[in-house]
């Protein structure tokens, strides 16, 4: 996908009835925001010192460490060591910690709380329409607005050193990306709820506008990567992780990646395993709405596999889920990830939502501007021993952004259409009128960004080289390459 199709600033619905601007307490909001600049001046964003006390990097992968399974363990390593960006993407924790230390503007709103801009994407809408949007709600959790900003600006710092850019390439795209985010919420605090509510980025009408932001080859490339994401379904996955061999569906193994549970257990029956399975998802469907629930009853469990994901989720716990529907026998693949708590709650509170597979369910929803009609949530084991879960399709229309092959102009193009992604996302749960008054029209906001940017993206860099430097001492093991 190439990002380079996004207009200036993707339009939310154009305003109908009043808005929220002039609702009687709108100005007590924005003072409220105005107040919050006093203490805590848009300048001082920039801060980005944890201090002495800083947490070593290596550690904190440890001790998340401790809640994987400890033979994919090595496999994330290999993965973090690949690149400075490989490594922030697997680093959640360690930039919690740091924001945590920083500033606070104390307004709040749902985080994704790992909103670098590898976790956005394009993926299909219940209406079956091709919509951007955040893709991963793993560390979800209510918390100040600037700490998802913040991860933003920063993994296109480390992006655009990663491809090379100059810095004076990567600080527009950093400024861009903060400028996005502070127009866009200007522009959502001025509307009606509803507006916000209905906003999103529909690559099809994105597309129509696509001559205005790219050149003839970079519209093509655009629409074949568009294309390419249309055809990843169920059916797609089918075909490249299933053999019909035997007449039965089976699930091909590719270890350590792929592992049919049949494998996992050679020397028991695997029809215990699928025992349990079914129940979980017989669990998982109650979380569902009635319309829904009723369409996955139309489909029976085959098949079952352990899959490796990602790069900061490898060593959890992560099944793919053949279903097949009961009449036609078509494919359904779901996927139930592990989801254990946010690396957000030591710093910003505890979720409240009682399992952590309804804490991603329901910060999904609120965030993304259409969710997977599949998403829900189950718990596998009771007591202590138990695991969450959040269930959603395998593949859907999902497509990201090659990092690799953006140039200055595609990254910037991206960095807008991120900016606006993440401030409607917020704007859906916080006060977009105080966040709105904090940013202000100048862009103070925007220059204290790319500082902080900066800083962070040298600092990445040590937490890079520690972690190569533990592997190369034998203090933790990464799996060898090949």
């Amino acid at each position: 996908m190439d990002a380079g199709t996004t207009p200036q600033h993707p339009s939310a619905p154009p305003a109908t009835t009043r808005p929220d601007a002039a609702r009687p307490d709108a100005g007590a909001r924005a003072a409220a925001g105005k107040a919050v600049r006093r203490r805590l001046p848009l300048a001082a964003l920039a801060a980005d010192d944890p201090g002495a006390t800083r947490p070593d990097p290596v550690t904190l992968l440890e001790q998340q460490a401790a809640s994987r399974l400890p033979d994919l363990v090595p496999l994330r390593y290999r993965r973090m060591l690949a690149s400075p960006f490989a490594f922030y993407r697997g680093a959640a924790l360690g930039m919690a910690h740091d924001l945590a230390s920083g500033p606070s503007s104390g307004l709040r709103v749902q985080l994704c709380g790992d909103a670098h801009l590898s976790n956005f994407g394009v993926y299909g809408s219940a209406e079956r329409r091709l919509v951007f949007d955040l893709n991963d709600f793993d560390e979800t959790l209510p918390g100040p607005f600037e700490w998802d900003v913040k991860r933003m600006v920063a993994s296109f710092e480390i992006a655009g050193r990663d491809r090379g850019f100059a810095a004076a390439d990567r600080a527009a795209i950093v400024r861009l990306a903060a400028a996005s985010y502070r127009l866009a919420m200007r522009d959502f605090a001025g509307r009606p709820a509803l507006d916000v509510w209905y906003a999103r980025a529909d690559m099809d009408e994105l597309m129509s506008q696509a001559a205005r932001w790219l050149a003839p080859r970079g519209q093509r490339r655009t629409a074949q990567a568009l294309a390419k994401a249309r055809r990843r379904d169920s059916s797609h996955a089918f075909d490249r992780l299933v053999t019909t061999a035997g007449g039965a569906p089976t699930i091909v193994s590719d270890p350590p990646w792929v592992v049919p549970i049949e494998d996992m257990y050679p020397d028991h029956d695997a029809s215990a395993g699928y025992g349990h399975l079914r129940r979980v998802l017989q669990s998982y469907r109650r979380t569902l709405e009635p319309d829904r629930r009723h369409l996955v009853e139309g489909y029976t469990l085959v098949g079952a596999a352990h899959k490796v994901v990602g790069v900061g989720s490898v060593g959890t716990r992560a099944w793919i889920l053949l279903l097949t529907g009961n009449d036609t026998g078509e494919p359904l693949f779901l996927q139930a990830k592990q989801a254990q708590a946010s690396v957000l709650e030591s710093f910003a509170g505890r979720s409240r939502a009682g399992q952590h597979g309804r804490r991603v369910v329901l910060g999904q929803r609120l965030m993304q501007a259409s969710s997977d009609i599949f998403l829900g949530w189950t718990r596998s084991g009771d007591g202590t021993d138990g695991i969450d879960y959040y269930v959603r399709q395998l593949r859907d229309w999902k497509g990201s952004v090659d990092i690799s092959q953006l140039e200055p102009a595609g990254m910037t193009a991206y960095a807008r259409l991120c900016g606006w992604t993440l401030a409607r996302a917020h704007a859906r749960s916080g006060d977009k009128v105080a966040i709105a008054a904090y940013l202000g029209r100048k862009d103070a906001f925007d220059t204290a960004l790319a500082e902080f940017a900066v800083s962070c993206a040298d600092r990445n860099e040590r937490d890079h080289a520690a972690l190569a430097q533990a592997v190369r001492e034998g203090r933790v093991v990464a799996a060898a390459e090949g």
